[in-house]
């Protein structure tokens, strides 16, 4: 039996379903991007390391989603091997599917089973927030797709910063893409 992978002190759980996509290369990109939170926003990664089961990389139709039953950060295993961004978009996502993590937490130990209906253009907004102070953090070349991204994102009208997804339409898109992308 093969060892759980660690990375920065969370667990990984690697799906990669791409020949075209190194194992080693996605795993030092996960790396590389935990470390920039852990060198410039370390209580952060703290959170994260309290707040998710696991981070899993795998083939999804976005950057990255929290799955709350799962208590798991999904990190898209395509969005991990782009080397034409630096790893600063990448921790940008993690640690936005983070705030998700530790608002789903702070509703369980504060609401103790008591239903809630969250304020998703709410919870969208604190977690471009903490991608746009995370930017402001790091070097200004590095840290300016991050500020950018975060900008226009907080400048969205509430249906379009949480829109709803229909993730069978989206996972069948995915699909076709991946059919049509030579490798």
């Amino acid at each position: 039996m093969r060892a759980p992978l660690v990375v920065c002190g969370i667990p990984v759980v690697l799906h990669n379903t791409r020949d075209d996509i190194s194992d080693v290369e996605v795993l030092d990109r996960l790396r590389e991007a935990l470390e920039l939170i852990a060198r410039f926003a370390p209580r952060r990664l703290r959170h994260l390391q309290r707040d998710v089961r696991a981070i899993r990389v795998e083939r999804f139709p976005t950057r990255g989603a929290f799955v709350p039953q799962e208590q798991v950060v999904l990190t898209e295993l395509t969005f991990l091997a782009r080397r034409d961004i630096s790893a600063a978009p990448v921790a940008s996502s993690i640690l936005h599917e983070g705030v998700h993590a530790r608002v789903h937490a702070f509703r369980a130990r504060v609401l103790r089973g008591f239903p809630s209906v969250p304020d998703m253009a709410r919870e969208e907004r604190l977690c471009r927030r903490a991608e746009l102070a995370f930017g402001q953090l790091l070097p200004p070349a590095l840290g300016a797709p991050v500020v950018e991204r975060a900008m226009q994102s907080l400048a969205l009208a509430d249906r379009d910063v949480a829109p709803v997804v229909d993730w069978q339409v989206a996972r069948e898109r995915q699909d076709a893409a991946d059919r049509d992308t030579p490798r």
